[in-house]
């Protein structure tokens, strides 16, 4: 019995088409559903099926877009770390305001609402006396806290500028860039692992 070749395209296309609708991850089911739209269109060619041609021509362009944009949003996410533009992220979207030597900007057990910038000046926390130079993003800790609590008081040492952002912008950010949560993942991870560290450390030397 000859094999139509048409008749062949057409079972495969079916069954990538059924196998992206089986899969989980994002990549592959853009990938099988590609694959799925290149025998379509090989099947409507064969068999002058316009209809299929058409279709299928307009959603592998679709397919490879998006397949595009995810693998470039998991290379981003895999790079995102502390060293990750906070500047192109969160700054335009922070509030500017200065502050003096001698201003308490957090205390310990305040509800934690905002993450601050410190773009000049020097801050220091008073429970361990660590200087917070420029360039740092803090606050991030409480906020993510379950009881959104400060866990440490932040005094001015010197006079200088900061950024600030809400809790609720930093959300609504979140759900427009998905990597900026990676970010501040690892930013509260690396956070801790120093303080695990430090208290490793303090208990070494006594």
């Amino acid at each position: 019995m000859a094999i139509d070749t048409g008749v062949v395209l057409g079972l495969v296309g079916v069954a990538f088409t059924l196998a992206s609708f089986a899969v989980k991850g994002m990549v592959p089911l853009r990938t099988l559903a590609l694959v799925g739209n290149v025998s379509f269109v090989a099947y409507g060619i064969v068999e002058s099926q316009l209809p299929s041609i058409v279709l299928n021509c307009v959603l592998i362009p679709l397919n490879v877009s998006r397949l595009w944009e995810i693998r470039k949003l998991t290379r981003e996410i895999a790079q995102a770390t502390q060293d990750s533009p906070v500047s192109q992220w969160l700054l335009p979207h922070m509030h500017r305001r200065a502050f003096k030597a001698g201003e308490v900007l957090f205390r310990r057990g305040e509800t934690a609402d905002r993450v601050v910038y410190l773009a000049r000046g020097e801050l220091k926390l008073t429970e361990l006396g660590e200087p917070i130079r420029a360039g740092e993003l803090i606050g991030e800790i409480g906020l993510f806290s379950p009881e959104k609590k400060r866990t440490q008081t932040i005094v001015c040492d010197t006079d200088g500028e900061l950024y600030e952002m809400t809790d609720e912008m930093i959300f609504q950010l979140y759900y427009q860039n998905p990597k900026l949560g990676f970010y501040f993942m690892r930013l509260v991870a690396g956070r801790l692992l120093r303080d695990v560290q430090r208290v490793t450390g303090t208990r070494a030397a006594a």
